[in-house]
């Protein structure tokens, strides 16, 4: 905790400052924790009634800083707590929000997505309370907050076995854990934030790179079942694994091959599709003794917004159409259970209509699938806390692509969406 006055601003704020008008506390729950956990903040020492502005910062690491703003108002003893206190209109986000100044954030960067690649480093948090709101006043006082991905004991290792490339990120204690493996969808590389963050919370996960990173093929295309059955295989062999059947989280294209996976491969007891489809998407799938073609997709059909953003929910084949049968997954042949996830504003395609499509002729089939569409909510539905990014450059598409959903809902989807997870994977893997 550190206490500042106003006259913090007549050169550098010193670790400690005590007003000599007032004494200003700004407290966090705690100073460190998981990105996932919620953030507790309370200010004592206030005016009754005085209207303050928090601000949140973190600067990623190429060296974006994204900001929010909440302008609030003290209570009769001088008080915040943002479990309880609400926010004004006028700032970042309104209403008893105790995690907006994180969702909230933005960058200073038009188009720049929040993203973690290096999970091994906490991410620092910053708070400052400000007098009045706009302009913003004099700082009253600071606190810096650290927010790891990996809770402490889990340990990250690169996977370069065979073909396969990854890191495998295991839970803190001795023992078996429920095994996971991790796809992230067309933007390629190796995406390792949800893999550390389902580590912490007590699950064997390989986050798997499929193409554009290291030695694997720098564009999406040429993919073989036989490169995620060795992944299955490799994970199944672990001695820390729990049983000899795991899960397959993945999200965009990385839901349909993880889809694809359960149908196709053995030992695949539970599946989650966030923003997917129900049909492989994008290129074909070389399987054994047949190849399962991809929904095409058209770049004459992306759309311009009026605000210049490109619009590729129509761009690829609608696997609803009857001409496009022949590239669905015939996910009834699988055993395993399925959770399926999308969110009704998705501009990156429409998962809600594709995920329907499969939970209804799963269900048909009699399989296990539970499904959860959010209001709102847009296709980059990320682990609670991460800001949403409606639109970000694409370098694969060649500029800004649309993707969808309102702060507030996105945020409430990501909560909600992340417990889901947390529980499908534990009741079928445990």
């Amino acid at each position: 905790m550190i206490r500042a006055g106003c006259s913090a601003l007549l050169g550098q704020v010193p670790h400690v400052i005590t007003s000599r008008s007032m004494a200003v506390s700004l407290q966090v729950s705690t100073s460190h924790c998981l990105f996932d956990e919620p953030l507790q903040v309370k200010v004592l020492g206030l005016s009754s009634g005085q209207e303050v502005t928090l601000k949140a910062a973190v600067t990623d690491e190429g060296g974006e800083t994204f900001t929010s703003l909440g302008w609030y108002q003290a209570g009769s003893h001088g008080e915040l707590e943002l479990r309880q206190s609400p926010a004004m209109p006028g700032g970042s986000f309104s209403g008893v929000e105790p995690e907006g100044l994180l969702w909230a954030l933005k960058p200073q960067t038009p188009l720049r997505r929040f993203l973690r690649r290096n999970v091994q480093t906490p991410l620092r948090l910053e708070l400052a309370l400000h007098q009045a709101h706009e302009p913003l006043g004099c700082l009253l006082a600071t606190v810096t907050q650290e927010r790891s991905f990996m809770r402490e004991g889990v340990t990250r290792s690169l996977v370069r076995e065979g073909k396969i490339r990854g890191s495998l990120f295991l839970p803190p204690g001795s023992g078996t854990f429920p095994a996971v493996i991790d796809l992230y969808g067309a933007g390629g590389g190796l995406m390792e934030y949800r893999a550390s963050l389902l580590a912490s919370h007590g699950f064997l996960t390989l986050a798997l790179a499929y193409f554009d990173y290291d030695d694997l093929p720098k564009n999406l295309g040429g993919l073989h079942l036989d490169y995620f059955r060795e992944a299955v295989e490799f994970l199944r062999s672990q001695p820390q694994v729990n049983n000899q059947e795991i899960g397959v989280i993945g999200i965009s294209k990385g839901a349909d091959l993880a889809i694809s996976m359960a149908t196709f491969l053995p030992g695949i007891k539970a599946v989650v599709s966030i923003s997917g489809c129900a049909a492989n998407s994008f290129v074909s799938l070389q399987c054994d003794g047949f190849t399962l073609p991809g929904l095409r997709f058209d770049p004459e059909k992306i759309k311009l917004t009026e605000s210049g953003l490109l619009d590729l929910s129509e761009a690829i084949d609608d696997p609803r159409d009857p001409t496009y049968e022949e590239c669905l997954i015939p996910a009834e042949k699988s055993s395993a259970a399925f959770l399926m996830l999308s969110g009704s504003d998705d501009k990156g395609w429409p998962s809600a209509a594709y995920s329907e499509q499969l939970v209804l002729r799963l269900r048909g089939h009699g399989k296990n699938v539970e499904y959860y569409c959010y209001p709102g909510t847009g296709h980059l539905l990320e682990p609670p806390n991460f800001p949403l990014c409606q639109a970000s450059n694409n370098k694969h598409f060649g500029g800004p692509m649309l993707w969808g959903g309102q702060p507030k809902d996105h945020a409430r989807a990501q909560e909600a969406a992340w417990q889901k997870i947390q529980s499908f994977l534990s009741k079928h893997l445990m």
